[in-house]
């Protein structure tokens, strides 16, 4: 075929070619069209059915409890302090009177991790916190007196058995000021208790 002859019949296909493909396009549409209708024929839907129902998510009852112990006590005045859960020697036992061979300081009763490198002494010490009340020492360092602070959190301690869990919370206060005694404690121990069971003459 010469070069002429190529050029016409190349021309003459490439027409066939898109009248071929214009009329597969138009059969697939057709298809598509008659099995929609085919499906919209057989196919119903009830629409006075009820709706599925959704699960709705709830918030954890520790979750919960913290909220309410941070308004009741935030209402009384206190603020919320917090601390790391990952503590040092010093923090954790020391500033708070425990003596060198105290029993709380043996490995069946914390949680020992591996010595900070960059740090030296008792600092270097690390442990997961065994009591809240470390929160209390760097409270004091860093706010100075008059304090009063409420600390929630978790704490941990290597026992495990039917009554104890290695991770539990805790709650616990500190106030300090000039003029305060133990009525000012037992006030604020009646005021929590009636505000957490939500009874305003409960005896305490």
């Amino acid at each position: 075929m010469d070069p002429e002859e190529r050029k016409t019949t190349g021309a003459a296909l490439n027409v066939l070619k898109d009248e071929i493909a214009a009329l597969i396009s138009t059969q697939e549409r057709a298809l598509k069209t008659q099995e929609l209708e085919q499906r919209l024929a057989t196919e119903t839907i009830d629409v006075s059915l009820p709706i599925r129902p959704e699960s709705k998510g709830k918030i954890h009852p520790i979750s919960q409890t913290m909220e309410e112990l941070t308004a009741i006590f935030s209402s009384m005045g206190f603020k919320v302090a917090e601390g790391p859960d990952i503590e040092d020697d010093w923090h954790n036992f020391t500033a708070l009177n425990f003596p060198p061979g105290h029993p709380a300081r043996e490995m069946h009763d914390t949680f020992y991790l591996p010595d900070d490198p960059d740090e030296q002494g008792e600092a270097a010490k690390k442990l997961l916190r065994t009591h809240t009340s470390t929160v209390q020492i760097r409270a004091m360092q860093e706010q100075g007196l008059p304090i009063k602070i409420v600390v929630m959190g978790r704490t941990y301690r290597s026992d495990y058995d039917i009554t104890h869990t290695p991770m539990f919370h805790q709650c616990e206060g500190l106030y300090i000021d000039k003029n305060i005694n133990m009525g000012h404690l037992k006030g604020c121990l009646m005021d929590f208790v009636r505000a957490y069971f939500e009874v305003d003459d409960l005896p305490v």
